[in-house]
C-alpha cells in the first residue's frame, strides 16, 4: 500500500500555493488599477515583499500562516 503522505503535496505546500495565488492575484489587480498618485504604491510594494518572504520560507516557517491570515487565505 502506498504512503499517502508521498502521494501529493502536504497541507503546508497547499497553503503556500493558495497564499501565492492570492498574492499574485492581488498584485495583478493592483497593477491594473494604477492606484498610485505619486508614483509609489505602498500596497504593491508590500505584496512584492510578502511574495519574497513566502519564497524564502521553508515548510515549517510560521510566515506562511502569518501571510495566510494577513491576506485572508483559508
Amino acid at each position: 500500500m502506498a504512503d499517502s503522505a508521498s502521494d501529493g503535496p502536504s497541507e503546508r505546500d497547499e497553503l503556500r500555493r493558495r497564499v501565492r495565488e492570492k498574492l499574485l492575484r492581488q498584485r495583478d489587480e493592483d497593477d491594473r488599477t494604477g492606484q498610485s498618485v505619486d508614483g509609489t504604491d505602498q500596497r504593491m510594494a508590500d505584496v512584492e515583499i510578502d511574495l519574497a518572504r513566502l519564497d524564502e520560507a521553508d515548510e515549517a516557517d510560521p510566515v506562511i500562516d502569518e501571510l495566510a491570515r494577513k491576506y485572508w487565505v483559508p
